[in-house]
């Protein structure tokens, strides 16, 4: 059976020897970074399941690394960061990270997000008797069981959030979903007013952009309601 793997990418070495210390008790395989362009290489030369990444690192910050990370790959990513304001988490998010988690933080916290986003990323990729279709609808072609988007002939890469709120829509056609539906549903998590609904809305915003939309050609906009997409 394959080992798990988590890298582990802080410039400061007591947090990143503490959280390898917590994730080599749960029977995981730790690979320790102390600079963005490191974290890099050990992508690109190990097998990762899961991401622990700072954002304020030398060489190469959590946000740069996860940008390059998701041109290639989508396993879990976790920030860890000192930044705690809602636009950083929001910012990190819309980057392409799973979940978002400030300093000074709980070990066991931690590993319960790891644990959490493993969990996801199992069933996500595991194998299931029947295959869900393709949707296709103006020169977009989504593949739920891949995990790819192709528009007019060309890969779109999304983030994990982007792709499950596009699949959402796109797999209910002229139904309309409220930003709160859209975030429990995606996040799997409680709705909070004062935040959630920005992340939604920005994880739209940077959707559409990948679409190529400028007149909410796929993801439409139901003032008010809430958005749905135009089948």
């Amino acid at each position: 059976m394959k080992r798990v793997t988590i890298l582990i990418a802080d410039d400061e070495p007591e947090i990143a020897d503490l959280i390898a210390m917590h994730v080599e008790q749960e029977g995981y395989h730790a690979i320790k970074a102390n600079d963005g362009a490191a974290a890099l290489q050990a992508v690109l030369a190990h097998p990762i399941d899961l991401a622990i990444l700072d954002i304020m690192m030398p060489k190469l910050d959590g946000h740069e690394l996860t940008r390059q990370i998701r041109e290639r790959y989508r396993f879990p990513i976790i920030f860890l960061s000192a930044k705690a304001s809602d636009l950083d988490k929001i910012t990190g998010l819309v980057m392409g990270a799973d979940d978002y988690m400030t300093k000074p933080f709980n070990p066991l916290e931690l590993m319960a997000r790891v644990n959490a986003q493993l969990r996801r990323a199992l069933q996500l990729n595991a194998p299931h008797a029947g295959a869900k279709p393709v949707i296709e609808s103006g020169g977009l072609m989504i593949d739920p069981d891949k995990r790819t988007v192709v528009l007019y002939g060309e890969l779109v890469i999304l983030t994990p959030k982007e792709f499950d709120i596009l699949c959402l829509l796109a797999g209910n056609p002229n139904k309309v979903f409220s930003a709160e539906h859209i975030f429990q549903q995606v996040w799997g998590d409680a709705y909070y007013e004062s935040g959630s609904g920005n992340t939604v809305m920005v994880h739209i915003r940077t959707l559409r952009k990948k679409l190529g939309e400028d007149k909410d050609k796929f993801v439409k906009t139901v003032w008010g309601v809430g958005y749905t997409f135009n089948g």
